[in-house]
């Protein structure tokens, strides 16, 4: 009997509980402010049986980069009294009167609720700008893509973002991942004539699996604004996937045979008797997935402009598709270099372990690259080196004239590695210039949103220019290699005030400042002038011509 009253009493309140229904915190407050011409108003919606602490409303201005409480000259509407508390229900407006606002920049509102149901929701913050330098008045390259997703035919949409891809494709992001498609097809070589059908076949499936990389990794980011590639560029998992590529390495120079468990193998050798070319298609899938998350993360104005639609529509078909196919079309020259591999490919022979042993080589040499994203760049160069020399010593007395022409490109490779080192150089896309000559730009680094407005609110006479960077990011350091580097860019920026956000560990405070002005990773710039953000900013690199183009458009 005592069993039975306990379930029918849990039972009960199971019932009660579940007719109660959580509310999101998107649907149990609702902010909005609204400029009046003496005040602002401030109303905070609550949804159905929530409920606001007065004594968690907090009202602050940021001016001057400083956070200055105004809570108490702020009247506030009569309170209720609830489980011994004075809270608020259904609605709380404010007004605030201009004067208490006079040169503040931003307006934070701060608050907790809880639910009738039993649930208290975690402090929250709502802000609004109110110094015009932190709204933009006109559409840059990255919201004309925007807009044309919004308001352009879907399948001219499409194949516009086809065509960025084929552009894209010309950029060194696309780079690192052919030799590792290359040296796919060369390890499935070696026992069988490798044919352009089946070469196109491998090429197929790790493009595939590279959009679909991209494709996810896009639409989280742009419905949650959590950036998978920059997440993963942290020195834990930059150093296990160089690992890879090192026991990859080693696989290729004959040290032992990566494959799966006997056991394993035997089925899947079952399943595909009939289905050769199917045959080890697994890895090939899973590394063009990774190397588009770890290898080759980069942010250009059609990828921006595919994100910022995903996040101000929640249209993650469209936004999704457009990246699929901007992904694909990327992944057209390795299309290409598939097919032709397969094509000219020798019959398997002596001559596939020797340029295995090539491949190995710049398996180690990817790992290098890799790393250098942490790794001190003196370091990486005497590794590039010296991959180089024991890779061009070891193959220069090989009979076969390709093999030894290769030899000489490593040799090369190698003497040009120690030139960066000689010469101090901390950029691997161009060891011939010294650090010192790199850049005369001084470049003061902020570390929060409030720190950076703060400064813009200071030189408020000046034009203010701000460089988001990243150790890792491939158009940051092209940027800082050929563009800042550039004379008449120097020129043009020799008396702007120039701040950078570094945002290579991907802190709370970089996401902060990346979410504050609606961007997805670097490399990014904005200007600002007379405490205002200009309308044009950059994204991803630009070449000298094209970054005093933009200035000019910015008319600074």
């Amino acid at each position: 009997m005592y069993r039975l009253l306990t379930v029918f009493l849990f039972s009960i309140i199971f019932l009660f509980g579940a007719n109660q229904k959580i509310l999101s915190v998107e649907e149990a407050f609702d902010v909005k402010f609204e400029k009046k011409e003496n005040s602002l108003n401030i109303d905070l919606i609550l949804g159905e049986k929530i409920y606001l602490y007065q004594k968690s409303i907090k009202v602050k201005i940021l001016k001057n980069g400083e956070k200055i409480d105004i809570t108490k000259d702020i009247k506030q509407p009569k309170t209720t009294s609830y489980q011994d508390e004075n809270v608020f229900f259904d609605k709380l407006g404010l007004n605030i009167n201009n004067k208490l606002l006079d040169k503040a920049d931003k307006i934070i509102l701060s608050y907790q609720g809880c639910s009738k149901a039993g649930l208290c929701y975690q402090p929250l913050e709502a802000d609004y700008i109110l110094n015009p330098a932190l709204t933009q008045t006109s559409n840059d390259e990255t919201d004309n893509i925007t807009d044309s997703l919004k308001t352009g035919n879907f399948w001219l949409v499409l194949l516009t973002f086809f065509g960025f891809g084929l552009l894209l494709s010309l950029t060194p992001c696309i780079f690192p991942m052919i030799p590792i498609l290359s040296s796919i097809i060369v390890s499935h070589s070696e026992n069988e004539k490798m044919s352009s059908k089946r070469g196109l076949y491998l090429s197929f499936v790790y493009v595939l699996f590279m959009s679909l990389a991209y494709t996810i990794a896009g639409v989280i980011a742009g419905l949650f604004g959590a950036n998978i590639q920059t997440a993963l560029q942290n020195p834990y998992v930059l150093v296990g996937f160089s690992a890879v590529f090192v026991a990859l390495a080693f696989s290729m120079f004959g040290y032992y045979e990566l494959s799966l468990p006997s056991s394993w193998q035997t089925k899947i050798d079952k399943i595909s008797q009939n289905q050769s070319d199917k045959k080890g298609v697994a890895g090939v899938a899973i590394m063009g997935f990774l190397s588009a998350l770890i290898v080759g993360p980069c942010v250009a104005p059609p990828l921006a402009g595919a994100l910022v639609y995903i996040g101000q529509t929640g249209d993650a078909l469209l936004g999704g598709l457009t990246l699929f196919v901007l992904s694909f079309g990327m992944g057209v020259p390795l299309l290409l270099i598939g097919f032709g591999a397969g094509k000219y490919m020798p019959k398997p022979g002596g001559w596939m372990d020797l340029v295995s042993k090539i491949f190995g080589v710049v398996m180690l040499l990817l790992a290098v690259w890799i790393l250098d994203r942490i790794l001190p760049s003196f370091v990486s160069f005497i590794l590039f080196g010296s991959i180089g020399l024991f890779a061009g010593i070891y193959f220069i007395s090989r009979k076969n004239i390709f093999i030894q022409v290769v030899a000489v490109v490593f040799l090369l490779f190698s003497l040009i590695s120690f030139v960066g080192v000689y010469n101090n150089s901390n950029n691997i896309l161009n060891p011939f210039k010294s650090a010192a000559s790199h850049s005369n730009l001084n470049f003061q680094r902020v570390k929060t949103i409030d720190e950076l407005l703060g400064v813009v609110a200071q030189e408020k006479d000046s034009i203010v220019m701000v460089d988001f960077t990243a150790s890792w990011c491939i158009g940051c350091q092209e940027l800082e290699e050929w563009t800042f580097s550039d004379k008449s860019v120097q020129d043009r920026l020799h008396e702007f005030v120039l701040l950078q956000v570094d945002t290579t560990h991907n802190t709370d405070q970089d996401k902060d400042i990346l979410k504050h002005f609606g961007l997805f990773g670097p490399p990014v710039i904005l200007f600002f002038k007379d405490g205002k953000l200009l309308p044009n900013k950059i994204v991803g690199y630009k070449n000298p011509k094209e970054f005093i183009g933009v200035l000019d458009t910015n008319g600074i």
